[in-house]
């Protein structure tokens, strides 16, 4: 590109710097070269001539073509051929050296000959608990946004599938939805909700506006079809009944999730509040 321009402003300033005589005509149509041959202007310096003629008679030339592309340095990369010639490098034992092992074929990977790998010679760190469950949260004030928006209808009964489809939740819902106390001070009108698990703030918050929150237990299938009815109906299939939860949840929940989406509250019994109560 600087090429380009370097060669049409020093093309211009030539054009610019030869006067031409009047009775040269500047009609593309004639030869002007051919015209200052026969009439040479009387300071034209006659080093000059061949590049006047070229730069006048002929389009300026760009240094950048499509013969001169070129890609750039290790862009490509050629295929590394074996067993093609000892000139190559790479041929009798195409770089493999003469028997063992490695000459011959594969082995374990870590292998090392027999002494202690290293993956055993290093000591272990701390554990992955296979029964560690992972919540999303979601604040009380983002669901009273939510609300004052006219996204979340206050009247109806909020679950996890409400949540996701008004955007308060991410879409990957591992294993539920946690309930947070912030902005608790947003919520001034009675909501009920089902989730997961509910702090003890964010529960104390909603039951003093006059709603309700139940924790809700769904497994995985369970989520699938709270979240995603469509994937039944698209593969012909029936809606799959509500699972029990585990006995070291069944503290820890209050009824079993419902199928499909529930749409009004379930209200809660006098054995409920006070096991809730004692919780």
């Amino acid at each position: 590109m600087i090429r380009r321009t370097i060669c049409s402003l020093l093309s211009t300033s030539l054009r610019n710097a030869i006067t031409l005589p009047p009775h040269i005509n500047t009609n593309p149509c004639f030869s002007i070269s051919n015209q200052i041959q026969s009439h040479p202007p009387p300071n034209l310096n006659p080093n000059f001539n061949n590049f006047f003629f070229c730069s006048h008679g002929i389009r300026p030339y760009s240094l950048l073509s499509l013969n001169d592309l070129r890609d750039n340095k290790g862009a490509r990369k050629q295929k590394k051929r074996k067993g093609r010639g000892i000139g190559s490098g790479l041929g009798k034992t195409a770089g493999r050296g003469h028997k063992g092992q490695k000459a011959r074929g594969t082995y374990k990977f870590g292998f090392e000959g027999g002494q202690t790998p290293l993956r055993r010679r290093l000591p272990k760190r701390g554990f992955k608990n296979p029964f560690s469950l992972t919540f999303q949260p979601v604040g009380l004030g983002k669901i009273a946004k939510l609300i004052n928006a006219g996204k979340i209808d206050s009247s109806e009964l909020i679950t996890m599938k409400t949540l996701k489809d008004t955007g308060a939740i991410g879409k990957q819902i591992k294993d539920g939805v946690r309930l947070m106390g912030r902005g608790a001070e947003q919520i001034k009108w009675p909501i009920h909700l089902e989730v997961s698990r509910v702090t003890v703030r964010a529960k104390a918050a909603v039951e003093a506006a006059g709603g309700s929150v139940r924790r809700v237990y769904y497994n995985k299938l369970g989520f699938r079809a709270l979240l995603k009815p469509e994937w039944f109906e698209k593969k012909g299939r029936l809606l799959p009944r509500a699972a029990r939860p585990p006995p070291k949840q069944r503290d820890k929940v209050d009824s079993i999730g419902r199928l499909p989406a529930p749409t009004k509250p379930i209200p809660f019994t006098p054995e409920e509040k006070e096991a809730a109560v004692s919780t």
